[in-house]
């Protein structure tokens, strides 16, 4: 067996499966280097703010409370994700609790469905028993069908071979597909939508929202004019092969915050993103520091162990990198479960690897567990989804969803019916 072989046969774990999915190996990968950045007379995104000053007044304090309020955290992890996190967001609504929402805040392929909702917010009916058709036609219904379209490996090739970068091809897919022209502008004032992206020069958060953009180490910019598509694209600019997203700005709308110490060029001037998942994988903090109900839907990876790790440079620098997102999600939901025991926040967690019958409900829908884990072990792609799989990840992010509701948080909610029954799990 060829070296290229043996590294082929690990391809199920996830950053190397997407790039053999994508045709990238050792010998090809550095072809990507040349799509790295834009052109010196290619902009990918000139960043402008609107509207009256004032935005920034919501930015959080130093040290300031906790805030009586509930925040959905949206992961990680490709279509997985996004159609996991569709099916939560479904039960969810049907509950009532996702319209009364503060915060949603998403990383990923988290943001791909976060920013639909988003974006159609308005027109979805208050009262959830008049609504299904609505969540289905605005919500469901496009998610799913960019799920019927590959856009990684396109991206990555016209990256490589036509002018542009491939998160600003990925940025132009979600346009056509999802967002068209939308903007952050077009987000509602409530629930707060946050798009997370990670900066690759102060190793912090870049937050995207209506009100302002923000690193607390640089800055914020009010109001931003930013495309859903720039703004989805930078959160789930998977690395290394979707990454970086550039971002160009005016350093004189960049205001500084409390705290700065990046307040210059060329943080002021742009910005080098990449997925948000590098950072925060389930999208927690930005609710976590801010209100008291912190609800988690994880439909993230994990990484598996390896008897032999390869040393060759490319690979071994993968495994490390796989290590380290390891380790910072189970951190992250160690955090979590830990302030939910001590009672330091409420709310619930669910995940795709969970075991349905760890919540020991009766009437749980059902989902046998050696089922749900053949979908966590969908890859980390943007890729086309046949319409079966489809279902069965919006099923179970329903259906888990479900029971951590009924089980953590209301055990008078009556359970609710898959989504897509002829499939089940």
């Amino acid at each position: 067996m060829t070296s290229s072989e043996s590294w082929l046969e690990k391809s199920g774990i996830e950053r190397r499966g997407l790039l053999f999915g994508l045709g990238i190996t050792p010998w090809t990968l550095p072809l990507l280097s040349c799509t790295g950045q834009a052109g010196e007379d290619e902009t990918i995104e000139t960043l402008a703010s609107v509207g009256e000053p004032g935005a920034l007044a919501d930015l959080r304090k130093p040290g300031a409370p906790i805030e009586a309020g509930m925040g959905l955290c949206l992961s990680g992890g490709g279509y997985r994700a996004m159609l996991f996190h569709v099916g939560s967001l479904w039960r969810l609504y049907e509950t009532g609790l996702l319209k009364k929402m503060k915060r949603i805040s998403s990383v990923s392929g988290g943001s791909i469905a976060a920013a639909q909702l988003g974006l159609k917010w308005s027109q979805l009916p208050d009262d959830p028993s008049t609504g299904s058709s609505e969540f289905v036609r605005e919500i469901v219904d496009p998610i799913r069908s960019l799920a019927d379209e590959t856009l990684d490996v396109s991206s990555v090739f016209k990256g490589i071979f036509l002018p542009g970068n491939v998160a600003d091809r990925v940025a132009k897919a979600y346009a056509k597909h999802l967002y068209g022209k939308a903007t952050l502008q077009d987000l509602p004032d409530e629930p707060r939508f946050v798009i997370n992206a990670t900066s690759l020069q102060t190793g912090a958060l870049w937050r995207f929202s209506k009100p302002y953009m923000a690193d607390y180490r640089v800055g914020a910019v009010e109001n931003p004019i930013v495309r859903l598509s720039v703004a989805v694209a930078a959160s789930s600019a998977f690395p290394p092969v979707l990454s970086p997203m550039i971002l160009k700005l005016d350093p004189t709308i960049v205001k500084a915050t409390s705290g700065v110490d990046l307040h210059k060029e060329p943080y002021t001037e742009k910005v080098v993103l990449t997925d948000g998942g590098v950072y925060d994988n389930l999208g927690m903090e930005t609710v976590w520091k801010r209100y008291d109900t912190v609800l988690v839907s994880d439909a993230g990876g994990k990484n598996q162990p390896e008897g032999e790790p390869e040393t060759n440079l490319v690979q071994h620098v993968l495994r490390v990198l796989d290590v380290i997102d390891n380790q910072v999600r189970s951190l992250r939901k160690r955090q979590l479960i830990d302030s939910y025991k001590d009672k330091l926040r409420k709310g619930t967690y669910w995940g795709i690897r969970t075991d349905i019958a760890e919540y020991e409900l009766p009437d749980a829908l059902p989902c046998p567990h050696e089922r749900t884990l053949e979908l966590a072990e969908v890859p980390t792609r943007l890729d086309r989804m046949k319409s079966k799989l489809q279902k069965r990840l919006i099923n179970w992010g329903y259906a888990v969803c479900d029971a951590a509701l009924r089980r953590r948080m209301d055990v008078d909610l009556k359970p609710g019916t898959f989504p897509y029954p002829e499939v089940g799990v």
